[in-house]
């Protein structure tokens, strides 16, 4: 029967739907989808046996199930609780000038109310050695120039999505803007560190909801304001994506040398590492050219264990973390670049009998639209996981079910209520969920689901928390 007749018969016959066997009841679930809807889903049992299988070998845009592989390398090759001794910022003086060195740490904080991880710091050992600098440099040649993974798509770039990737990280290389209602017919009023240059062409009205819209081109200063926002509604937090964070964190820096009565003479610049054959290990082909090592800092910071980032990158997806930890990855036996973190995820997929054909990688996050997996290949890679000693671990760093991170409002009501722990993913026309769930009888069984093509503003991911639902409540 297809897949169309099956979802009619559902809806006519329910009593009779029911004595369907699960693999057709569960197509004739994902069939309600918007026309055009490419699923691909794969459910096994704790032994590998497989439940259900819907175009388990297809490849399909992961999303951010990216976030996944990239976290589970990072558990298999880094000791990820120890304190992070090796990442975090330094400052030194060089003649007259300051460099600020960035290590790859993903959480430098210039909050206010830092008290862990603190710019300020830094600042503070500056203070205490000088009263007059020249330059301020943000070095983050640790890595190599790669800001965007390939494949991210420029409209994303200006946001706090797809904000640029940097050795030298501050504030996850966001600008936020405040903006408040101003009377009627005339601009809001703008919070904002003056970084870049906002063009406010925003405008307070009687009445409604905020509506409000920005814009930059990619490598520019220039920021577009737009929209509306109405003039009694609260203020509204919105965060610009970085471009340059080694820049922005040494522009920063000096802000608050000046603030601890430092005078800087000169200018705020960045220096970079360019991207070049041997940071491909395709290409190199052996062990990459050895770096010099820093000269000795002035002041260094220890940031708290990976241990903690890995949570925050899976529990809330968060894009910036995870593409740092990919470079992180690929520092251990390569030079930090995309292509040698992508090496390290394809060697712990082979050793974890993963088929090369099923997945392709070209970011660490899953905003590249050029990643592909397959959803067998999916499962395959996760009971691997789930045999690791660290498997728990990971595994506990996954949103669950109507409870927390991104899947705290989905599943209610339902048997997976609190029962289903796994990583979501949405990207233009896409939607994911892989992981774990317990079924009825208290099994637990690995699944993988992708949506495809989803047509715009139609949205998967009830018909697949229904065929979710619906498997686990038939094992």
């Amino acid at each position: 029967m297809r897949p169309i007749l099956l979802a009619l018969a559902l809806i006519a016959t329910p009593a009779a739907a029911q004595e369907l066997p699960l693999q057709q009841r569960v197509e004739a679930s994902l069939a309600q989808a918007a026309p055009g809807t490419r699923f691909g889903l794969v459910v096994t049992d704790a032994e590998g046996h497989e439940i259900v299988a819907l175009n388990p070998d297809q490849r399909f845009i992961p999303a951010s199930n990216t976030k996944m592989f990239t976290t589970a390398a990072a558990f298999a090759t880094l000791d990820v609780t120890a304190p992070d001794a090796a990442g975090g910022a330094a400052v030194r003086l060089e003649g007259g000038d300051v460099i600020l060195e960035g290590h790859g740490d993903a959480r430098l904080s210039s909050a206010a109310d830092c008290t862990v991880n603190c710019l300020a710091t830094l600042a503070d050992a500056i203070a205490a050695r000088t009263r007059r600098v020249h330059d301020v440099v943000g070095d983050d040649t640790l890595y190599p120039d790669q800001r965007w993974g390939p494949g991210m798509s420029w409209n994303n770039i200006p946001t706090r999505s797809g904000t640029a990737t940097s050795a030298l990280t501050l504030d996850d290389n966001e600008l936020p803007l405040m903006v408040t209602p101003g009377a009627i017919g005339e601009a809001p009023t703008l919070a904002v560190l003056p970084y870049y240059t906002i063009d406010n062409r925003a405008v307070t009205v009687a009445s409604g909801e905020t509506a409000l819209e920005f814009d930059r081109e990619p490598n520019r200063m220039a920021i577009r304001l737009t929209g509306t926002i109405a003039v009694g509604a609260k203020p509204e937090l919105l965060r610009f994506g970085i471009d340059d964070p080694a820049h922005y964190a040494a522009w920063r820096f000096r802000t608050l040398l000046e603030a601890r009565g430092v005078r800087v003479r000169g200018a705020v610049s960045a220096r970079h590492r360019p991207l070049t054959p041997a940071d491909d290990p395709a290409v190199r082909k052996g062990t990459p050219p050895a770096r010099a090592p820093y000269p000795l800092p002035l002041a260094s910071l220890t940031p708290p264990p990976l241990a903690g980032d890995l949570t925050v990158i899976n529990k809330i997806s968060q894009n910036l973390h995870a593409e740092l930890m990919l470079r992180r990855v690929g520092l251990r036996d390569g030079t930090g670049s995309i292509a040698d973190g992508v090496a390290a995820i394809r060697a712990m997929l082979t050793t974890a009998g993963v088929p090369r054909t099923a997945y392709d990688f070209s970011d660490g996050s899953g905003m590249s639209s050029y990643n592909r997996v397959s959803p067998r290949g999916t499962t395959i890679f996760l009971r691997w996981v789930a045999a690791q000693p660290w498997g728990a671990a990971w595994r506990d760093t996954l949103p669950i079910a109507g409870v927390q991170g991104t899947l705290s409002r989905r599943f209610h009501g339902t048997s997976l209520e609190g029962k289903l722990f796994a990583k979501t993913g949405t990207l233009n026309a896409t939607n994911a969920l892989s992981g774990y769930m317990i079924a009825r009888s208290g099994r637990t069984l690995t699944f993988s689901i992708f949506a495809n093509d989803v047509p715009a503003d139609a949205g998967a991911t009830k018909y697949m928390d229904a065929a979710l639902v619906l498997i686990a409540e038939a094992n």
